[in-house]
């Protein structure tokens, strides 16, 4: 199954016709696009149903995202068929930041990404990766609580007022919301078995892979000895000064293989996380906001997800 979207931020009907064709000329495609919010997970759903050997998704995080929760089904649910009896997926980057696919060593030039799934569908390549989960839904990169969420709430915001996605416009308004008082973000506890609660953390970052996410070429590493095959990463801060929070980006701008602050808590493999704060504060999934929550308990699953090797 080929699972297009065409509201994705890098496709065009272009691209998408050929990367059709040059599919069904090699193999037996049904091809979808979507057409709602929820058709990738409707499509992921059916395509683990009917047996399908493959399903390629064309579009950003958010699309493979759906297909994968759709896919595997609920984390809570009991009668998960193993790995390797579900659909593998594949991924051609039609989003922004693409983060999955270049974790995974999916190249962002659409041509060169066909030619690695042409590559790990001929030979039949699978890994089998683990991934992360919170309010009973997967997510395979990332998920936080406080700033970086209300970020991606403005961005979402912007991009429904017709504003074009782009790495400038995520920087400016970042820096906007680290900035204004306009956009409060309450302060939470952070539980990790094994270390103390951090109390009065005002952004945190659970992470599933590294990097967390890129700007442009630039990969931003906020746990860097996180993977996907082990536990969670998790970076969480307990201030918004400004001073504090730019010596601690360029670190992760640098690419440091160990960022470090007075502010900051990280662990790089860990089973479990729990965010508790006293009210509601905004919280994003894979670069898809979901709105505003009191408590969030974070865990993964190891090696439940086929993806096709590049």
């Amino acid at each position: 199954m080929l699972i297009t979207n065409p509201y994705a931020t890098s496709t065009t009907e272009e691209g998408r016709e050929a990367l059709t064709g040059a599919l069904t000329q090699r193999y037996d495609v049904e091809a979808v696009p979507t057409t709602h919010r929820g058709h990738a997970a409707e499509l992921g759903a059916r395509a683990a149903e009917e047996g399908f050997d493959a399903v390629v998704v064309h579009g950003g995080d958010g699309s493979v995202n759906e297909t994968v929760n759709g896919l595997l089904g609920a984390p809570d649910r009991t009668d998960r068929p193993a790995a390797d009896d579900l659909p593998a997926i594949g991924v051609v980057p039609g989003g922004n930041a693409n983060v999955f696919a270049r974790a995974l060593g999916v190249d962002r030039r659409t041509d060169r990404a066909v030619d690695q799934n042409f590559t790990g569908l001929d030979r039949g390549s699978r890994r089998t990766v683990g991934l992360g989960h919170a309010l009973n839904r997967w997510f395979l990169f990332n998920a936080g609580m406080g700033m970086d969420a209300i970020v991606i709430r403005r961005m979402e915001e912007q991009r429904a007022a017709g504003k074009k996605v782009t790495n400038l416009r995520y920087v400016t308004t970042a820096v906007s919301s680290f900035l204004s008082k306009k956009y409060p973000s309450p302060t939470f506890t952070v539980e990790v078995p094994g270390h103390p609660a951090v109390e009065g953390a005002r952004f945190g970052f659970v992470s599933n892979a590294s990097p967390w996410t890129y700007l442009g070429p630039r990969a931003i590493r906020t746990n860097p000895g996180t993977d996907f095959d082990h536990g969670l990463g998790i970076a969480a801060a307990t201030s918004l000064s400004a001073s504090r929070n730019l010596v601690l980006g360029a670190q992760l701008l640098a690419g440091s293989a160990d960022p470090r602050a007075a502010h900051l808590f990280r662990d790089d493999d860990v089973d479990r996380v729990v965010f508790t704060s006293s009210e509601p504060a905004d919280v994003q999934m894979d670069g898809d906001y979901v709105g505003r929550h009191r408590s969030l308990e974070f865990g993964c699953v190891h090696h439940v997800l086929d993806v096709v090797c590049p």
